[in-house]
This record gives C-alpha cells, structure tokens and sequence, in this order.
C-alpha cells in the first residue's frame, strides 16, 4: 500500500474527506489472511471467539501457550496454558489461509507471586491469597500443591497434561 497518493484534481472539502477516510481504510486493513486484533486471555481461563467462515482447521502455533476447541455454532474456546504469544491460522479445506490472528496469554490481575531466593511461590488473592499451581513454581511448592487439590502422582501426571498425554 502506497502512503504518497496525490490528488490530481481538486475535491470539494466532503470528497477531501471522504477520499482520506478511504486511504486510512486501505491503510489500517489487514490482509485478506490476517485476522482481528489479538485474543487476550489469562492463563488457566478461556476466551471465547468466533471461528472465520468455511475454516475446517485450525492450527495453533504453539499449544504450550494456548489450544483451541471448536464448539457448534462457529464458536472456538482459547484456552490459556503457558504465558506468551502465539497464533492461530484458519484454514479451508483446500489449505488456503483464512485468517491468522495472535493469542496473547497473561498473568491474572488477582495473582501474586511470592520469591525466597530462587525459589518461587504463586498465589491468587481474591478476595483472599491461597496457593495456586503456575508454570515456574518451585517443584516442591508445585507438587504440595497439586497433592492438596487431590492428585495423587502431582509432577509426573502435570508434566503429561502439558505435553498433550495421560490418562486418559
């Protein structure tokens, strides 16, 4: 897209405007395979978005920050699993891309995280602090935790839920 358009012939001051509302138009569009602004989402919540039209796959690009179900209704879930960005790329069922939009997922507002030397402890206050389980959590605060919430094999049972496997 070209920023240097000159006019050629004068324009009245509404077809000025109309004219350079277009070009911002032109200008701010995303490209037929990008997508919307970015999905925010908080880690261990869900966002809800809407699927593009005739989208028959969608890839994440990196599932240790994000995944993704398709509901009926043109409807997906973002699931916020690992802190960063990502993205998701829609395709039709020829391959072509649709849309490519990004996945930003963020620490929760109501979350402390408490460091002892390298050591480190993750709570949520709301309204009161109790122990939350969070990536980068020290592995004896991490499995004390898990174990609390009544997972037996805390570690070994968490480490294959990240990595898509388990029991299932």
């Amino acid at each position: 897209m070209r920023a240097d358009i000159a006019f050629t012939a004068p324009l009245r001051p509404a077809a000025r405007i109309a004219a350079a509302l277009v070009i911002v138009a032109l200008w701010s569009a995303p490209s037929s395979a990008q997508g919307a602004g970015a999905i925010d989402v908080f880690i261990d919540r869900a966002a809800i978005a809407k699927v593009p039209d005739r989208a028959v796959t969608i890839v994440v690009g990196n599932p240790l920050i994000a995944d993704v179900s398709i509901q009926a209704g043109g409807t997906m879930v973002v699931t916020g699993k690992g802190y960063g960005v990502t993205n998701l790329i829609a395709l039709d069922r020829a391959g072509k891309v649709l849309a490519e939009q990004s996945v930003r997922v963020k620490s929760p507002a109501d979350s402390i995280v408490v460091y002892r030397g390298v050591a480190r402890e993750s709570y949520s206050c709301a309204p009161d602090c109790e122990r939350r389980i969070t990536l980068g959590d020290t592995p004896d605060f991490f499995d004390a935790t898990l174990a609390q919430s009544g997972n037996r094999n805390s570690r070994a049972q968490a480490g294959q839920a990240a990595v898509g496997g388990g029991a299932r």
